[in-house]
C-alpha cells in the first residue's frame, strides 16, 4: 500500500472556545479511532505554534538559524496524520472526512516516498 500525508493547515491566532473545539476534538478522536481500525492509520502528529519554529538554511560552511517559521502566512501547518491506502482516491476519502471533521480547516492530502529524498 502507498503512503500518504494528510496535512491540516489552520489560522494563525488563539484557538477557538471549547464550545466550538471541544466537539471538533471530540470527532478528531472518533475519527482517528476509525483510521486506526481501518488499518490505514500509520502515525498522526500536532505541531506547537509556528513561533515556537527554527529555521535552518545552509550558506557556502555556514548555517544560518532564523526564529520562526519559514514562510509568513495567514495559516499554519498544525498537524499531519500518515496512512496508508490503495490508491490516491481512497486516500482522498479519508482526506474528505477529516475535512468534514475540521471545516473550514484546509486539508492537504499528498503522496508519500519513503527511503530517498527527491
Amino acid at each position: 500500500m502507498k503512503k500518504y500525508l494528510i496535512s491540516i493547515y489552520q489560522p494563525d491566532g488563539d484557538p477557538p472556545p471549547p464550545e466550538v473545539l471541544d466537539p471538533i476534538m471530540r470527532n478528531m478522536e472518533a475519527l482517528q479511532a476509525e483510521l486506526r481500525d481501518s488499518g490505514a492509520w500509520v502515525f498522526s502528529g500536532g505541531l506547537n505554534p509556528p513561533s515556537t519554529a527554527t529555521v535552518l538554511q545552509g550558506k557556502g560552511n555556514e548555517v544560518l538559524t532564523t526564529d520562526g517559521p519559514f514562510v509568513e502566512g495567514k495559516e499554519h501547518l498544525g498537524g499531519f496524520t500518515v496512512i496508508q491506502a490503495e490508491d490516491l482516491d481512497a486516500a482522498l476519502a479519508w482526506g474528505s472526512k477529516f475535512a468534514q471533521v475540521l471545516t473550514p480547516l484546509s486539508i492537504e492530502v499528498r503522496p508519500m516516498e519513503f527511503g530517498h529524498c527527491g
